[in-house]
Parts: C-alpha cells; sequence; structure tokens
C-alpha cells in the first residue's frame, strides 16, 4: 500500500474504512525519508484509547526520531464510541491487524500496553514478516481468564451466565467495566501461555512491581513463555499499572530504540 503524500513528521487523523466492519479512528505520522527504522504501532489497553500519555508520548519520540507511527482506537473504544460491549477480544486482534497492513509499511515496532500486550503477539504471530520487535507495558496476556475470571465470586459467575454481562469496579471509570460473557468465552479461544509461544524477535517487557491490576509475575511468565533468544523484562520498583510518570516514559522509549536496533 502506498501512502498518500505528507509533510514529514505531519499527523493525519482519519478512519479506517472497512467493509462488513466497524471503521477504526486513527493518528498516522510519516517519518522522516531516508531513516532507516522501523516504524512504531501503539496497541492500547482495554477501555483506553489512543489519546493516553504513553500513546501521544511516542508520537513525540518517534518524532524526534524520524520513525513513521500509528496510533488508534479499538472498535468500541476512543471518544463516544458505542457499543463496546459488542466486541470481543478476537475483533480487537482483528483491528490491530488490519491496521498493520493498511496503515504502515515494512518492519514496525509493535508497543502494546496492557490488554495491547497481549494483542500484539498475535499480531506478530500473524505477520511475523512485518514485525521488528515488542515492547509490551505491563502486558496483560490471556487476561479473560488470568485476571478477570478468577476474581469473579460464584453470584458474578452465575449473574454473568443468566444475564450475558456484569459491571465490575474499576480504578478507571467510576460507573465501572462492562463485562460480557461473549469477552470471556472469546478470549479462550486466544490463549497463548503457558506457551511455547513461537514469537522470535527482540522483545523488551517493562512491568511496574506495585502494578494493582496486571502482576507482574505474568511478564516473567511471558518471558518464558516466547520462543525469542532476545528478551529482557524490566521491573521497576515504583511503577504502577499505567508506567506514565516521566522517567517511567523515558524507560519505554529506551526499550523502543533498543529492539528498533537488534
Amino acid at each position: 500500500m502506498q501512502h498518500e503524500p505528507m509533510p514529514e513528521s505531519a499527523e493525519e487523523a482519519g478512519i479506517l474504512a472497512r467493509e462488513g466492519m466497524a471503521s477504526i479512528a486513527y493518528v498516522r505520522q510519516m517519518g522522516k525519508p531516508g531513516v532507516d527504522r522501523p516504524g512504531i504501532v501503539f496497541l492500547g489497553g482495554f477501555r483506553s484509547d489512543m489519546t493516553g500519555i504513553k500513546a501521544t508520548y511516542l508520537g513525540d519520540v518517534a518524532r524526534e526520531r524520524g520513525q513513521d507511527y500509528v496510533r488508534f482506537d479499538y472498535r468500541g473504544h476512543g471518544a463516544g464510541a458505542p457499543d463496546f460491549a459488542r466486541y470481543v477480544v478476537g475483533d480487537w486482534i482483528r483491528d490491530a491487524i488490519d491496521v498493520l497492513d493498511r496503515l504502515t509499511e515494512g518492519p514496525q515496532i509493535l508497543v502494546g500496553s496492557s490488554m495491547g500486550g497481549w494483542i500484539m503477539q498475535h499480531v506478530a504471530l500473524a505477520r511475523p514478516d512485518r514485525v521488528a520487535g515488542l515492547v509490551g507495558i505491563a502486558s496483560a496476556s490471556d487476561f479473560t481468564l488470568r485476571l478477570i475470571w478468577p476474581k469473579l465470586p460464584a453470584p458474578a459467575r452465575a449473574k454473568l451466565a443468566a444475564d450475558g454481562f456484569i459491571t465490575v469496579p474499576s480504578l478507571y471509570d467510576p460507573a465501572g467495566y462492562v463485562i460480557t460473557a461473549g469477552l470471556i468465552e472469546d478470549g479462550r479461544h486466544h490463549l497463548l501461555l503457558p506457551g511455547p509461544i513461537p514469537i522470535r524477535c527482540p522483545v523488551r517487557l517493562l512491568h511496574g512491581l506495585a502494578d494493582p491490576d496486571v502482576p507482574w509475575s505474568l511478564s516473567v511468565e511471558l518471558a518464558e513463555a516466547l520462543a525469542s533468544a532476545d528478551v529482557a523484562v524490566t521491573l521497576i520498583k515504583d511503577g504502577d499499572h499505567r508506567l506514565s510518570a516521566p522517567d517511567q516514559l523515558a524507560r519505554i522509549a529506551a526499550a523502543v530504540a533498543e529492539v528498533g536496533a537488534a
């Protein structure tokens, strides 16, 4: 696919239309001509969007380094996006693959935050020749089975089975998050742990020891499961789930540079 001409480092906000599927909102910026570095694609987390701190920060990093960069909203995500509960992990994996296929050229570094860390693995498995490296930020691999399901008490599981959905408390939304039976069931079809996971590109995994949502041990388990010999895990002692403090953002940028140079 050939990009439409754009001034270098300019941002293009657009809508990726797809036949038979809901469209995807995205922001794309082109790097500097002649820069021989992979592009960067940011994959956000569950109920997050492309306007978050990490997503916009990486745009600045890419602009400074002259790299292409794409950030986007999965279906059901982003400001005013309708029908979040209609979609499941398989839909968001499809979204990420379509973004890679249609909005990028050449090798790309996938940066996955939380749920995005699970999705980036599926994209790398589907398009191994297009993925130069992975950077996981509090990667929530298999989170529907590993993190959501075990925390549901028996009455909540019964309500989920009867009604098809429940609302669970969230630190990030006072209204809570809607969890559907479809999300849990679909997640079972996309489980990757305990592996082995035949991803062989360089991988860097960052995780906060103070993460209240995703245990850091999940990143260690993922590192063990990956087939790649070039995998490193960085544990940040005071890091929470978001890892969006200035020094933590700098660590993310360094990890992106490291896999890009491998």
